[in-house]
């Protein structure tokens, strides 16, 4: 499955005097740590309300000309097993060029893999012998999978086997 992840990041940045100038540095700034390795993420200004009267605030809190900058980035993070895995995924790839700067996620959305499924439908049906024997060795190893999980083991399947021996 594949998801798109929007991670909120809490920017400094020193020495500004309005809030519109700290958004640009931040955002700025943050390219630059993001970029070249991760070029595909969107950085967008993240939104703020007042926790009392849901009011919306400015993304960016400057106190003596220094300011911390709510910001968005948005992953889209392929081949996940489930959403958790996804938001640790992004958190891991956007953290690991952003050091020092909190993260929390904010979304995670499924994509349509609608395209996708009818596309290994038709091939399904014009699978070729070596291609089912392919199927039920996956099969095998999925319910491998499946009885390791039901033993609460959190043992990797290939390693299993070196267990077992």
């Amino acid at each position: 499955m594949d998801c798109r992840v929007v991670v909120e990041a809490a920017v400094p940045v020193y020495d500004v005097e309005t809030a519109d100038e700290a958004v640009r540095i931040a955002i700025s700034k943050t390219g630059e740590m993001l970029n070249p390795d991760l070029n595909y993420v969107e950085i967008n200004m993240g939104e703020r309300s007042c926790p009392h009267c849901g009011e919306g605030l400015e993304p960016a809190f400057i106190a003596a000309d220094e300011s911390l900058v709510a910001l968005e980035l948005e992953i889209t993070v392929f081949n996940v097993e489930r959403e958790e895995h996804a938001a640790r995924i992004a958190r891991k790839e956007i953290g690991q060029r952003l050091e020092n700067i909190p993260l929390d996620v904010l979304e995670i959305e499924q994509l349509d893999e609608g395209a996708d499924e009818d596309e290994s439908e038709e091939s399904a049906g014009s699978a070729t012998d070596d291609e089912t024997t392919a199927s039920e060795s996956d099969k095998s190893e999925t319910r491998a999978d499946q009885a390791a999980a039901d033993r609460g083991d959190d043992v990797l399947p290939e390693f299993e086997e070196l267990i077992d021996e």
